[in-house]
């Protein structure tokens, strides 16, 4: 599978879910600079999946692993789930309101 096989909303979905998991967990600090380090060795990476995906989905059910990997093969994709965690980490849903206490 390539990047290219994946459509546009369904490259969104996964990017999406991704990037919330993360600022659910509140990583959203070391993904950004996992990520932001890794980007010149995203094919690398992506190829190292693909050689261990009979190993990770024998143990676990990822149904989604091999379109990831393909995603992971272009730096533009890393770039885009980078400003998605940014931008789900602004949203106001995931901001606590501020105790304003009289002083």
């Amino acid at each position: 599978m390539f990047a290219s096989d994946i459509s546009v909303e369904r490259r969104e979905e996964i990017l999406t879910k991704i990037a919330q998991k993360v600022v659910d967990l509140k990583l959203t600090p070391v993904a950004i600079v996992m990520l932001e380090s890794s980007k010149p060795l995203s094919f690398v990476g992506s190829q190292l999946m693909v050689f261990f995906q009979p190993i990770i989905t024998s143990l676990f059910p990822f149904h989604q692993y091999d379109e990831l990997a393909a995603l992971l093969e272009e730096r533009t994709n890393v770039e885009s789930l980078i400003q998605t965690i940014e931008r789900l980490e602004d949203e106001p849903r995931n901001k606590k309101p501020r105790d304003h206490k009289a002083e």
